[in-house]
C-alpha cells in the first residue's frame, strides 16, 4: 500500500515537513559521497527555516505533557499493561526534559557560524556552491568520509530533541485513528465531516494502482479526486471506480 497524508492545520504540516526533512539529513549522512553530504547539509539549512517558528518547541513540550496525563490516567487498568505503560510514559518524560532542556533560539549555533551561513546563503543562488565561489567548502567536501560525517552530526545533535518530540507526536496521531474502507465511484469521493474532529488524514491505496489522490479537505467536507498522474500534460480524472482506505486522526 501506498499512503498519502494530508494535514488539516498548519502545526501539523510543519510536523511532517520535518520529520520528511530530518530523515533526509539522516540518509544521506550516511551515505559517503560528497554529493550525498552536500545534500544532508542543504536538508539541515532546511530544517532550520522549517524549525525557526518561535513556539515550536513550547508546542511539542505541551502537547507531549498532555499525552503523559492521558496516559496516567490508565494507571490500573487491568485492561493496560503495565510494562508498555511505563515504557511509553518514559519515552514522552524523556523527550519532554531534552527539549526543554534546549536553551535560546532553535538552531541558533549554526547562525552563530559565519561558514555555514555562506554556504547556505550560497545554495540559494543555482549553481552557486561551486569550487570557485566557495572554495573552503570544496575542501571540506573532499576531506575523509567520516569527518564530514562527524561534523554532520555535530551540526544535527543539538536539534535532535525536536526530532524525537516530534516523532512521538506523530506516531500517536498516527495510531490515533480506525481504517474505514471506502470507494471513489468514477474516481471521486466526497465525505461531510459533520463534526467529525481530524488534523490528519491518511489515505492508503494498493501500490499498482495508477492513478494517485489528489485530496482537499475543510471543516465542512473531505474530497478525493483520482488522477492519472501524466508528467508532459495536464493530469486527467481515473473515471474508474477506486477502493482505498482512509483514517481520520487526532489527539
Amino acid at each position: 500500500m501506498i499512503t498519502y497524508e494530508y494535514p488539516l492545520n498548519e502545526r501539523i504540516r510543519t510536523l511532517l515537513r520535518l520529520e520528511d526533512l530530518f530523515d533526509r539529513v539522516s540518509h544521506f549522512s550516511l551515505a559517503e559521497t560528497a554529493y550525498d553530504h552536500h545534500t544532508a547539509l542543504l536538508s539541515l539549512f532546511e530544517i532550520l527555516d522549517v524549525a525557526g517558528r518561535a513556539d515550536l518547541k513550547v508546542d511539542l513540550v505541551q502537547e507531549l505533557e498532555r499525552q503523559r496525563q492521558i496516559l496516567v490516567s490508565f494507571k490500573d487498568n487491568p485492561h493496560i499493561s503495565e510494562e508498555a505503560l511505563s515504557g511509553a510514559l518514559y519515552e514522552i518524560e524523556h523527550a519532554g526534559s531534552a527539549l526543554l532542556a534546549m536553551a535560546g533560539r532553535i538552531g541558533q549555533y549554526l547562525r552563530d557560524s559565519e561558514w555555514l551561513m555562506a554556504i547556505r546563503s550560497r545554495s540559494s543562488i543555482p549553481g552557486g556552491v561551486c569550487e570557485f565561489d566557495l572554495p573552503s567548502y570544496h575542501f571540506w567536501l573532499n576531506r575523509d568520509v567520516e569527518r564530514r560525517r562527524k561534523d554532520l552530526q555535530a551540526w544535527l545533535s543539538p536539534m535532535l530533541p525536536i526530532r524525537d518530540g516530534l516523532a512521538i507526536v506523530l506516531r500517536l496521531l498516527r495510531e490515533s485513528g480506525r481504517t474505514e474502507r471506502q470507494l471513489a465511484r468514477r474516481g471521486c469521493f466526497q465525505l461531510m465531516m459533520a463534526g467529525r474532529s481530524a488534523q490528519l488524514i491518511r489515505v492508503f491505496v494498493e501500490r499498482d494502482l495508477q492513478s494517485i489522490p489528489e485530496i482537499s479537505a475543510n471543516k465542512y467536507a473531505f474530497n478525493i479526486r483520482f488522477v492519472l498522474p501524466d508528467v508532459l500534460s495536464r493530469a486527467k480524472l481515473d473515471e474508474s471506480d477506486v477502493q482505498f482506505d482512509i483514517t481520520f486522526c487526532s489527539l
